[in-house]
């Protein structure tokens, strides 16, 4: 029998007796590259479904992978292999090494419900300390201020993750013509944009914009919602992924149109969402199969982001989580708060009628995950966190359990969030994979996430082992573009942040 729960302080875990094994190191510093770099005795997870594989050194020339090396224990002792030689070290014995996670629905945000968090270093770093290396940021705060960020983070000037900036397309702009779509999608490449986040859009414009997109190489993020347009505009006009589920299940009503009552209010948060629970047993089965077929075949993947809507199943654990306690910031706790001017924060009157309607949309929702995959599809990996009581970071984690809830094995979830990802951002060829020649974003790995995903959680677990509390220590070691970064150290920052965000409100 063994017990796992996640485990907050580090503190806590020294006054119970508890203690951690971090790897053996030499000559690694937190937030230095250094020429030569090596991961020895790994378990190697490659990110493209395939089993386990070790022990193997990697070996690491300032950002890339330039050896992976698969070790015979019995001639290293005999000496008839050398190992390849490197100007710094971390023991991974016993640990698994990833590919960097990829976070492929993503906010930067520097303040909630209008009050700073003080700029996005407590948002990149949670990013960091969970193991994710590369995020897609989809609806950027500023467009301007997010390409920036991405150029510093590609320049080691900051402690970031990766980017990919996908702007929203109406940002602070009117588009009400096909010409003004064009010359938005235009105006976006010269700023330098990765891509275009889209949301409810009109048919004719959908098409314009798509179409001005595809000629100048910007990929689409589409959030769908209760519009015009639906999943069958994204197989027409060639949609990189589709965000969430919207536009999926109501694409697969024989009317098109949910069976809204007759005082259904869209805008009202609370009314949306407590229909969006009842909408997936309204699709015809048979017509959501041609869909996802047609989904299949037009290259439209699908980022799901389960866990942002976890808290319409059950409210009680979502507004309980117990990393909130260290890691919340108070602007986003008080973001979270039931409060109709915050989008996400619709809790008003929900209602166990309400949770149960939502469980059974996620039946059916899974359902349909596991269907598209077996059709072909990609499937890929985001959290939308910064609503809905998720937190950067941990939020990604838990939509892989999610993942695996839904029937996916853990080797599938890891490559949802990592080689499936990089494919969807158009990366698949340095991105994402545990592989000679790809970029270094590397995560060791505390534990075996195959057996149990929750050892991917920053801070580590705790579980009872044969009468015995063993301590794992989560993404031990980040390297994003091959600058190591040390996860404990990460958390032990952001926790600053917020105990000094906290001291000011005290004061």
């Amino acid at each position: 029998m063994v017990r796992v729960r996640p485990l907050l302080l580090l503190l806590a875990l020294v006054a119970t007796g508890l203690t951690a094994q971090p790897s053996p190191t030499s000559g690694v510093t937190h937030g230095q590259r250094v020429k030569r770099l090596a991961i020895r005795n790994a378990l190697v997870i490659d990110g493209n479904g395939t089993p386990a594989r070790g022990p193997m050194d990697i070996i690491v020339e300032g950002n890339t992978i330039v050896e992976v090396v698969s070790l015979d224990p019995v001639a290293l002792r005999a000496g008839r292999s050398k190992r390849p030689a490197a100007d710094a070290e971390i023991d991974a014995t016993g640990k698994y090494v990833l590919p960097g996670l990829i976070n492929a629905h993503a906010h930067m945000q520097s303040q909630r419900s209008g009050q700073s968090m003080g700029g996005f270093e407590y948002n990149h770093k949670i990013w960091l300390a969970s193991g994710i290396t590369t995020v897609r940021e989809v609806g950027a705060e500023s467009e301007s201020l997010s390409v920036a960020m991405r150029g510093r983070s590609a320049r080691a000037e900051i402690v970031a993750p990766r980017m990919f900036i996908y702007p929203f397309f109406d940002y602070n702009n009117r588009i009400d013509t096909p010409a003004a779509a064009r010359a938005r999608v235009q105006a976006m490449k010269r700023l330098g944009v990765d891509g275009i986040k889209i949301g409810g859009i009109q048919r004719d414009i959908m098409a314009a914009m798509e179409d001005e997109a595809h000629k100048i190489g910007l990929r689409i993020a589409h959030h769908v919602g209760v519009e015009e347009t639906n999943a069958w505009d994204d197989v027409k006009f060639g949609t990189t992924s589709i965000e969430h589920w919207y536009g999926i299940p109501d694409a697969a009503i024989p009317n098109l149109r949910q069976n809204f009552p007759s005082d259904y209010n869209y805008s009202d948060e609370t009314d949306r969402f407590r229909w969006a629970g009842r909408l997936w047993r309204e699709a015809d089965p048979k017509i959501l199969d041609s869909l996802l077929v047609a989904m299949v075949k037009a290259n439209v993947a699908w980022v799901p982001t389960m866990n942002i809507y976890e808290a319409s199943r059950d409210l009680q654990r979502a507004q309980t989580q117990p990393w909130f306690a260290d890691y919340l910031h108070p602007s986003l706790e008080n973001y979270f708060k039931p409060d109709a001017a915050n989008h996400g924060s619709y809790f008003i009157g929900w209602s166990s009628t309400d949770e149960v309607f939502w469980k059974e949309n996620y039946r059916i929702w899974m359902a349909a995950l596991r269907d598209f995959e077996r059709k072909g599809g990609t499937i890929g990996c985001g959290d939308d966190a910064g609503f809905i009581y998720q937190l950067y970071g941990y939020g990604l984690i838990r939509e892989m359990e999610l993942h695996a809830e839904a029937g996916f094995h853990p080797l599938k979830v890891i490559e949802h969030c990592t080689g499936n990802n990089a494919r969807i951002l158009g990366e698949e060829s340095r991105l994402g994979r545990v592989r000679v020649g790809w970029l270094a974003d590397l995560i060791v790995v505390d534990g075996n996430p195959l057996e149990d995903l929750k050892v991917l959680y920053a801070g580590g677990t705790a579980a009872v082992r044969d009468g015995k509390e063993v301590r794992t220590l989560g993404s031990e070691w980040i390297i994003k573009d091959g600058i190591p970064y040390n996860g404990p150290q990460l958390l032990r920052e952001v926790k600053a942040i917020v105990d000094a965000a906290k001291q000011r409100l005290r004061q």
